[in-house]
């Protein structure tokens, strides 16, 4: 049998809150099992939410840039406007219906 963990140890293993944990497997965002009404997590489902979540290193984010040169730093550069979308603006606020300020 493997052995089943609470949320709340693999939110301290993760450094994050058990809420986080159950709210993911809620969503099914993270891998987990139900028992009862209860979140359990395996030593597999953990290796695989580290999996989910983890950054892709410098060396693999340098090879899906295109190829500019190393020192080439990567900026964004601002595109005109060419829509003709007018811009939004918030409303004024509503009075309320017994007549008192908000």
């Amino acid at each position: 049998m493997p052995r089943l963990y609470r949320p709340e140890e693999i939110a301290e293993t993760l450094g994050c809150s058990a809420w986080w944990v159950k709210d993911r497997a809620r969503r099914r965002l993270i891998p987990h099992t139900r028992v009862g009404r209860a979140y359990r997590f395996t030593a597999d489902h953990l290796a695989e939410i580290i999996r989910i979540h983890e950054e892709p290193g410098l060396q693999r984010a340098q090879r899906m840039l295109p190829s500019a040169g190393p020192s080439a730093p990567v900026t964004r550069q601002a595109q005109p406007s060419t829509s003709s979308t007018p811009r939004l603006r918030a409303r004024p606020p509503r009075r309320s219906q017994y007549g008192t300020a908000a």
